[in-house]
């Protein structure tokens, strides 16, 4: 019998030139549920885009992109 299996979702916020990864709080949550989930720690992520999923190292990576600070 195959069995299949989700791939683990990681988030990763940039701050200050730093990457953060952040876990998933709930499998259930949709990534927009998971921006605002973090937008109380991380103010800045209430107005991020979500880019992804990217499949890197056997997981699916989004990455929670502030447009605070750019022109266009």
């Amino acid at each position: 019998m195959i069995q299949t299996k989700l791939l683990p979702r990681v988030f990763i916020h940039t701050d200050n030139g730093q990457k953060i990864r952040l876990t998933d709080p709930n499998e259930d949550f949709s990534p927009e549920a998971v921006c605002n989930h973090f937008a109380n720690l991380y103010a800045i992520l209430t107005t991020a885009k979500i880019v992804g999923p990217e499949f890197k190292d056997d997981c699916r990576e989004y990455e929670f992109v502030s447009t605070i600070g750019t022109k266009g």
